[in-house]
């Protein structure tokens, strides 16, 4: 069922002419071990001058959303649906920073169902992961540098040592990334 929907959104993000990539679980699908995901994450390029859009899209691809798109997107941005007939929820995370427009660039367009849909490189898919910082998401973290050996760490270090400090956090994220990084290398050396 995750395929169906994912290539109806695809579709239909297409046709509405928005950048879109699918991040967190399904993402890790792609990019490492396969694990349970219950839900699909979408960052779309777009700011809430485009939610009627949006929600045009989820609509045209059998979703109905949760709450009051134009109250709850405009606190939280993000647009929380559900297609009802499977029960998988799809989220629509607005995006309007300048690395998420740049991650919608880089994504990776893969088959699914017949149609091309754009997920998170794994460079990026790691980013989204280790700013999350929830085990779970540090595991995934493990599993994509697992899978992808030869992916960018630099760029993956470079991102993050921007967020870190856009957001003032000090070294958490390079220091978290570079901690899954030693302990992998340790593991395999």
């Amino acid at each position: 069922m995750f395929a169906e929907i994912l290539a109806n959104l695809a579709d239909n993000l297409n046709r509405k002419n928005l950048g879109y990539m699918v991040i967190g679980g399904q993402a890790v699908l792609v990019h490492g071990e396969p694990r349970l995901t219950k839900d699909i994450d979408v960052t779309v390029a777009a700011g809430l001058e485009k939610l009627d859009l949006l929600v045009e899209v989820a609509e045209a691809s059998g979703l109905e959303p949760l709450v009051d798109p134009e109250e709850f997107t405009t606190r939280t941005m993000v647009l929380p649906c559900l297609h009802k007939p499977s029960g998988v929820r799809v989220d629509f995370i607005l995006s309007f920073s300048p690395y998420e427009r740049e991650a919608i660039d880089r994504a990776a367009e893969i088959e699914v169902a017949g149609s091309k849909v754009r997920f998170a490189s794994a460079e990026d898919l790691i980013v989204h992961k280790v700013l999350a910082g929830r085990p779970r998401d540090l595991e995934d973290v493990r599993s994509v540098l697992l899978k992808n050996p030869k992916l960018d760490q630099r760029l993956v270090s470079e991102v993050l040592s921007d967020l870190q400090e856009s957001l003032d956090l000090g070294s958490t994220l390079v220091d978290r990334f570079t901690g899954i990084v030693n302990g992998l290398g340790r593991e395999q050396g």
